[in-house]
């Protein structure tokens, strides 16, 4: 196994080992179908903490508050759609990692679209033809001095 392999592979190990053991077992619950809704859910509400992690994810003391919240609800019988509202009632939309198109949150669904299309534009104007307006001027013929004076730097030239 080569050098690169080795390092891709414990790259990859270290990379998922975080999200196999964010869940403890003692949090989970016992009905299978109730503890896949849990997962599932808590998979679209992001850490406060992390911020760039779902609950699901994360170590953060409040994610685990946050995952063990979620199960009493699920364990009382509310609706996904209900515990989203209440965590958004209470951490506001920032709790969704995927948070609904609105007028608040426009900007934010729009930004990849205007990151790409300044992108383009960039890129055009750094790497595209130059406009043919801009054309490069006839160069006008040369007197017949300046002609024998050019004749003569060439023949000195070449003499050299």
């Amino acid at each position: 196994m080569s050098r690169l392999s080795r390092r891709v592979l414990v790259f990859g190990a270290l990379a998922l080992s975080g999200a196999a053991y964010a869940v403890q077992p003692g949090e989970q619950l016992k009905d299978p179908e109730q503890e896949a809704r849990a997962r599932k859910l808590s998979a679209e509400l992001r850490c406060l903490v992390c911020q760039n992690q779902s609950i699901d994810d994360s170590d953060a003391e409040l994610a685990r508050d946050l995952r063990r919240l979620v199960r009493e609800r699920i364990s009382a019988g509310d609706s996904d759609s209900t515990i989203r509202q209440f965590l958004v009632a209470r951490y506001g939309e920032f709790v969704l990692l995927r948070p609904p198109f609105s007028a608040s949150t426009a900007l934010l669904w729009s930004l990849p679209a205007l990151a790409l299309i300044g992108g383009i534009f960039a890129a055009r104007s750094l790497f595209g033809r130059p406009a043919e307006a801009v054309a490069t001027p006839e160069a006008a013929p040369l007197a017949e001095s300046e002609k024998e004076a050019l004749e003569a730097l060439l023949d000195k030239r070449d003499r050299a």
